[in-house]
Parts: structure tokens; C-alpha cells; sequence
């Protein structure tokens, strides 16, 4: 423990030490000499007490890729749940939210990240939009001391202490094998691919595209278009390719939730629910409303409110010098109109967020 006493010895500056006699002088010395080792004793404890009750109260930020998304919701309700798990074992964590307004910002998550290394916070939990970009923020959080657990997406870097995730390439690879398998193995098939640098999305794009090759009688007519950050520019972009490719396409797998919705809409203007069998990504309840009436043929699922739960209570072990996975895969699963009413389904797609976000 470095402890650093300050006394302020102006009111002693005033006193008259000029002595009557050498017993004078040494009664002021041995009354000084007790009163300095008496503050030193009471700053001593006080500084003992404050290192042993911050050793149990920490502040972490979470960052998510962005705010709107029910799967971003679903991150901060389960890490909620840990905190809330955490102050029955006597740790009080203060929890700071705070994300991009669009998931495609991602010099403002950069500035997010930055803020919180400023501010001292004790760890963060990251859900990085770019693979890249945020290496270097990860980076200055390790050097000041700060562990960072990622989740959802990894990033190109080591610094990261765990990596809480989707095995996002066989999620992809789940999408693939029920598209052929509602194709009967023949047919066209398009994949609209969500937004460049995000490495969970590029992973899920990249075990469809591997898994289909597999599927000699599926060619993949277009595979290089991208939705883009928002349910409209998904839109626009999959009307641009339905238009594009007309009939020729049989099948459609888009990677997470806002690809996804936009599709759906796109099919519903053109009048094509239903005649195209359709995979996307991800939960929210318009897409288990399409699910329950076959406008969409399956959703591969995440748990994000694991994430959200493993992710604070992974940082808060690292800090306390305990043991922890340093990579968690925290599971995917398909969701179609016949087993969405299992029990099992139902706790995925719907967490318990307004019972955590109050």
C-alpha cells in the first residue's frame, strides 16, 4: 500500500516556540511529536478502510454496437442480472450503459471506449462494431490498467482478458443446412450480408456461404450486397435485389435482426411472403409474428442476456484475481413456426427485459 499523509502545519506557524527554559521546549517538542503520530495513525486507518471497501464496490461499463436493437436490450438486462446476483455476494457493482445511437457508428463507440478509459473506470464490457477499429482502445484500456471482456463480436487482438460469444460460423452454417433442407437440396439462393468489419456477422456470411457449398444442387446467385446498419437501408437494398433477380430466386439468409426485418418487409411489398423460403437471424416479435405466419421459415438464436450476465460477472472475477473462462460460446439455436411455443424457445426469445430494465 503507497500511503501519502499531508498535514497542514499553517495553524502551528502562529505559535510562540521561543522557550523560558529547555523544559518548556521540550514538553512543546513531545506535544508536537504525539499529535503528528496521532494523524498519521487516523489517516493510516482511513486510508486502510477506504482500500478495503473499494475492494468490494466497482464501476464497469458495458458498450454495446448500439441502443435499439432488442438484442442490445437483451445484453444490458442480463447484465443487470449480474450485478443484482453480485450484491448478494456482497460485491457492489456500479453499472454504466452506454452505446452508439447507430450500430454503424463506429468512431463514436471508438469515443465511448476512450471516455470510460479516461475516466478510470475498473473494466468494461465491449461488444465491438469493427474488428479492427476498436483495437486500439482496447489496447490503452489494458495499459491503464483496465481489463476489457468482449462479447457478441471478437476483435483481431489479444488484449481482450475473454471473449463472450456465439459460435457465430456454425450459426451460419445452421442457417444453410435448413435453407437446403426446405429447398430439397435444389434452387437459387441469395445472402444479403449485414455491414463490413462486424466480425460476428462476417463469421455467420462465412459458414452459410462454406456450408452451401456442400449442397451441389443450391447455387448462390449473389452473395457481395450489404444491408447496412438500419431495418430501412436493409430494405432498400433487399427490394433492390429482389427486383434484380426476379423469380430466379428461391431462397433468401440474411444475418441478424435488422437484415433480417428489412427483408421481410421488402418481400411483404412485393407481394412475395411465402414464395420465397426465407432464414434470417436473430429475435425481436415482428419476426416471431412472421415466423408463426410462414412469412419467414426460421431464425437462428442467440443468447444475448447470457452474454450480458457472463460478461459483468467475468470482468468482476478478474479483477478480484478469481479464476474465469477466458472464452465462453454461449450457444445457438433454430427457431421455426414448430418448436417457437417450447418452453426452451420461449426463454430465448423472450428474456426477462422489463423485469431488469424497470
Amino acid at each position: 500500500m503507497n500511503l501519502r499523509v499531508s498535514i497542514n502545519i499553517s495553524p502551528l506557524r502562529g505559535l510562540n516556540f521561543k522557550p523560558r527554559s529547555s523544559g518548556t521546549v521540550y514538553e512543546h517538542m513531545k506535544n508536537l511529536t504525539v499529535f503528528l503520530i496521532g494523524l498519521f495513525l487516523v489517516a493510516f486507518a482511513s486510508s486502510c478502510n477506504r482500500s478495503s471497501s473499494g475492494s468490494k464496490s466497482f464501476t464497469i461499463a458495458v458498450v454495446p454496437q448500439g441502443s435499439t436493437h432488442e438484442f442490445w436490450k437483451s445484453i444490458h438486462a442480463g447484465a443487470v442480472k449480474a450485478t443484482q446476483d453480485l450484491k448478494q455476494e456482497g460485491v457492489e457493482v456500479n453499472l454504466i450503459w452506454k452505446g452508439p445511437l447507430r450500430e454503424d457508428d463506429r468512431e463514436q463507440q471508438i469515443q465511448v471506449v476512450e471516455g470510460f478509459v479516461s475516466q478510470g473506470v475498473n473494466g468494461i464490457v465491449l461488444a465491438p462494431f469493427d474488428k479492427d477499429a476498436l483495437v486500439r482502445p482496447v489496447q490503452e484500456a489494458k495499459q491503464s490498467g483496465i481489463p476489457t471482456v468482449v462479447v457478441d463480436s471478437p476483435l483481431n487482438s489479444n488484449d481482450p482478458i475473454a471473449v463472450i460469444a456465439t459460435n457465430n460460423l456454425h450459426g451460419g452454417e445452421m442457417a444453410a443446412e435448413h435453407l437446403a433442407k426446405l429447398l430439397n437440396g435444389k434452387g437459387k439462393v441469395m445472402l444479403l450480408r449485414y455491414q463490413e468489419g462486424v466480425a460476428s456477422t462476417d463469421a455467420r456470411e462465412r459458414g452459410f456461404i462454406e456450408k452451401m457449398k456442400s449442397f451441389p444442387g443450391i447455387q448462390v446467385i449473389s452473395s457481395d450486397q450489404y444491408a447496412g446498419a438500419t431495418r430501412d437501408t436493409a430494405k432498400t437494398a433487399a427490394e433492390n435485389m429482389l427486383n434484380r433477380y426476379g423469380d430466379d430466386i428461391q431462397g433468401i439468409f440474411t444475418p441478424n435482426e435488422s437484415s433480417t426485418l428489412g427483408t421481410l418487409l421488402a418481400l411483404e411489398d412485393l407481394h412475395r411472403n411465402g414464395q420465397i423460403r426465407f432464414v434470417g437471424f436473430d429475435t425481436s416479435d415482428a419476426l416471431l409474428d412472421a415466423l408463426r405466419t410462414k412469412k419467414l421459415d426460421g431464425i437462428i438464436v442467440q443468447n444475448p442476456f447470457k452474454m450480458g450476465e457472463i460478461g459483468v460477472k467475468t470482468i468482476i472475477s478478474a479483477i478480484q484475481k478469481k479464476s474465469f473462462e477466458n472464452r465462453v460460446d454461449t450457444g445457438e439455436t433454430l427457431i421455426t413456426s414448430e418448436n417457437l411455443e417450447a418452453p426452451e424457445s420461449q426463454a430465448l426469445v423472450h428474456p426477462p427485459i422489463d423485469k431488469y430494465l424497470k
